[in-house]
C-alpha cells in the first residue's frame, strides 16, 4: 500500500486490469475505481461487462473485509452475485462502492453500485460473501 488506504497491484488480476482498491474513506464501504482505457472496452467501445462485474465484486469483497479489518485485506469469498447493467460507460473513471445490507458472522449480504464521474449509475450488484477462516490461510 503506497498511499494510506489505497491498494494497488496486490493481486495478478488487479495488476492486469489496473483497478485500484480504496479503503481510505473510513465509512465501512469498500471502493474500487478504474480509469477506462481501450484495453477495458468491448467491440462497441463501452466498458466490458466482465470488468464491470469484477469491480463490483472487488468493492463488495473489500466491504466485507472492512467489517473485520480496517485495512480491507481480510479475505472474503463470493458465494453468489447478481449484476444488473444499466448504462454504458465509455471513458473516464468509474467507481464501485459496496454496502453491507445484512448477514451474520460468516456470511454477509452486500450490494454494490458502479458510477461514472457524473454520478450516473452504470451497474449494480447484490451478493452473498463468506469470510475465510484464518486457519484456512495457513
Amino acid at each position: 500500500m503506497s498511499e494510506t488506504g489505497i491498494i494497488r497491484d496486490e493481486t495478478g488480476t488487479q495488476s492486469l486490469i489496473g483497478y485500484v482498491v480504496d479503503v481510505s474513506a473510513k465509512d465501512g464501504k469498500g471502493r474500487c475505481w478504474l480509469d477506462i482505457g481501450p484495453q477495458h472496452t468491448n467491440r462497441h467501445k463501452a466498458l466490458h461487462g466482465g470488468i464491470i462485474t469484477c469491480l463490483l465484486d472487488n468493492a463488495s469483497g473489500t466491504t466485507g473485509s472492512l467489517t473485520v479489518d480496517d485495512t480491507g485485506k481480510a479475505p472474503f469469498l463470493t458465494i453468489s452475485m447478481n449484476t444488473h447493467y444499466l448504462a454504458p460507460a465509455f471513458k473516464g473513471r468509474v467507481t464501485a462502492t459496496g454496502r453491507v445490507t445484512g448477514g451474520g458472522k460468516s456470511l454477509l449480504f452486500i450490494d454494490a453500485e458502479l458510477v461514472d464521474e457524473e454520478g450516473r449509475v452504470i451497474a449494480t450488484s447484490s451478493g452473498v460473501f463468506k469470510r475465510v477462516p484464518q486457519e484456512r490461510l495457513a
